[in-house]
């Protein structure tokens, strides 16, 4: 049996974050790679074509509360009126069984992760600039300037945030980022191109733009 390991994986909206990880899912099913993603707990409404302990396990505020009070849940956030958790016993369940897991997490949830005695791989997706960001946000429909303004702003919060993890991707090449992030899951060990001081000198430069 293969050893399973967590890999906790954030970006800002409309880095790609999600597009990536489904494609690395994908390559790791081909290739009979154990991996999974993680599957969440959350309080908002199904929607379309979403079901129920596929895409999340859709339940009331009522009963997150309970859980949480319960201590059932590994990490859990409110993200835009809504909560998200990851189960304790689902993550420890699928490790136990030889299955790679990634949790694609906000920085809220890494760090609450992060205060804990647990072995994982943290990534961090970063846009090629400020300006491909702001694109890649009007393509996904949204138009409005003030909303994409607070998405913007909501971004180089985040980003603020990229140097407490292990590895950081720059998504400007799909398939290198792809790549990138698939070695990093399969091999065990982080493939850094470019470097880190590079990669930090890059950041600021992403920050003050």
């Amino acid at each position: 049996m293969k050893n399973s390991n967590l890999f906790l994986i954030s970006a800002p909206s409309g880095t790609g974050k999600s597009t990536l990880i489904n494609s690395v899912l994908d390559r790791a099913h081909k290739s009979k790679f154990p991996l999974e993603l993680s599957i969440s707990y959350t309080t908002r409404k199904p929607r379309v074509g979403e079901t129920d302990s596929d895409h999340y396990f859709f339940i009331s505020p009522e009963e997150f509360a309970r859980k949480k009070e319960s201590s059932f849940f590994l990490e859990h956030a409110e993200v835009h009126g809504n909560w998200y958790g990851t189960s304790i016993e689902f993550v420890q369940s699928k490790l136990a069984n030889g299955i790679s897991l990634i949790l694609e997490i906000d920085v809220q949830g890494y760090r609450q992760i992060n205060s804990l005695s647990l072995a994982y791989e943290s990534i961090f997706i970063l846009p090629p600039s400020i300006q491909a960001l702001e694109e890649r946000i009007k393509k996904r429909g949204d138009n409005d300037l003030a909303s994409i303004n607070l998405r913007l702003e909501n971004a180089k919060k985040e980003l603020i945030c990229a140097s407490e993890y292990a590895n950081m991707i720059i998504n400007d090449s799909f398939k290198d980022a792809a790549d990138t992030l698939y070695q990093i899951i399969t091999q065990e060990k982080a493939i850094i191109e470019p470097n880190d001081k590079e990669l930090e000198q890059f950041l600021a430069k992403l920050l003050s733009s």
